[in-house]
């Protein structure tokens, strides 16, 4: 039988241990570690993360009980205090450079999101409240008396994957974040109304980037002439008009979803591409509402190992590191497994010492044996 590590072991291989080395010494705070390491710090939460750990305790018990097969991870047993000093002082912004090294491999391997034929990069813009309770939380107030972090998400079209992440308190507002953001030029942004900002829309479009969102029904415009063309079914109005204070044409785009027979109206600044695809790129829209379910029912990001923003920083950094672990391993592998299947697979195994391509393949029903027993036709 050929000798494997274990799956747990194959998977971490994709982290270059001397890349990973470098970002630690380069985000590290305090004095130097013993026996503990960010490394053994970057395995244990993306362990929790793999097998669905809900607690510290949880975390190094389960490692523990693991002691044998640690080995190859490069791993020393360590204690629930030690594991919580790191999460609370060490810098977060070292999972986060892990992050980005990670989604620029991901992105070299993403397919191309074949719905559209267009020349620039499909960024879908969002954020979702995570719920915290105030008296352990209280840098995130979001009222009088609760508490929650706003995490804010840029996810690219192209294998939906989280370019852009940041997190806030909660009461701050969405546009505030997407100011921040250094689209590329001849980019689209799709985003929905709680981005409403006329001279955000202005920046947008004086810096060579379309976006399509849509219009509130209070919303003070000029009309212009309609756009002349067949319009395609759906298609109501497809007319150029003018926003209250701010210069540039604009597109107002109405249109009949037939499925649930409501009628949008969606304003933008794409003048050279049909109005169907307008509000086909805003029904793309729904993959980030995905992408937070997705994230929310299958990692722990719900509840928090620790109660500084670091550490809660921190965790969702590994939460993301694993999202994009995932989808490295499907798109290098060209697996047909959905991420879900992928992750329940992956629990299962995580510390078995078999080829880790094995668990993905289907059965061999050939070489399946009866044992005598009477088979269900």
């Amino acid at each position: 039988m050929v000798h494997c590590s274990t799956v747990l072991s194959q998977i971490v291989r994709i982290f270059p241990r001397h890349e990973f080395q470098t970002l630690a010494n380069k985000h590290h705070a305090g004095q130097k570690f013993r026996s503990f390491s960010r490394w053994s710090q970057f395995v244990a939460l993306l362990t929790a993360q793999l097998s669905g750990r809900d607690s510290l305790r949880d975390i190094v018990e389960n490692m523990s009980a693991q002691a044998s097969k640690l080995y190859h991870l490069g791993v020393k047993p360590f204690s629930r205090a030690t594991l919580s000093r790191a999460n609370e002082q060490q810098p977060h912004k070292m999972y986060e450079a892990l992050f980005l090294r990670l989604l620029n491999r991901c992105q070299s391997l993403a397919p191309r999101n074949k719905a559209f034929k267009l020349k620039g990069k499909i960024y879908l813009l969002d954020a979702s409240l995570v719920d915290l309770t105030l008296s352990l939380f209280p840098w995130a107030q979001y009222r009088k008396s609760k508490g929650a972090a706003k995490l804010h998400i840029g996810l690219d079209a192209d294998g939906y994957l989280p370019a852009f992440v940041d997190l806030s308190e909660g009461k701050e507002h969405e546009i505030n974040m997407a100011r921040q953001l250094e689209l590329p030029k001849d980019s689209y942004v799709v985003f929905d109304r709680g981005y409403t900002d006329y001279s955000w829309y202005q920046e947008l479009t004086d810096s060579g980037i379309r976006f399509v969102t849509r219009l509130k029904s209070n919303a003070v415009t000029f009309p212009g002439p309609k756009r002349r063309g067949r319009k395609s079914p759906g298609v109501l109005l497809d007319q150029q008009i003018q926003l209250k204070g701010i210069d540039g044409t604009f597109r107002k785009v109405r249109y009949l979803d037939a499925e649930t027979d409501i009628t949008y109206e969606f304003v933008t600044n794409a003048l050279d591409i049909s109005a169907a695809t307008v509000a086909d790129l805003y029904k793309e829209r729904w993959q980030i509402e995905l992408f937070f379910k997705w994230i929310k029912q299958n990692l722990r990001i719900k509840s928090f190992l620790g109660t500084s923003r670091n550490a809660v920083m921190t965790q969702i950094w590994i939460v993301l590191c694993a999202y994009l672990l995932l989808a490295y391993l499907k798109f290098q592998a060209k697996i047909s497994q959905t991420l879900q299947q992928m992750l329940r697979l992956l629990r299962l195994n995580l510390f078995e010492r078999r080829d880790f391509m094995e668990l993905f393949k289907p059965p061999d029903r050939k070489n399946i044996k009866n044992n005598g027993q009477l088979a269900l036709v």
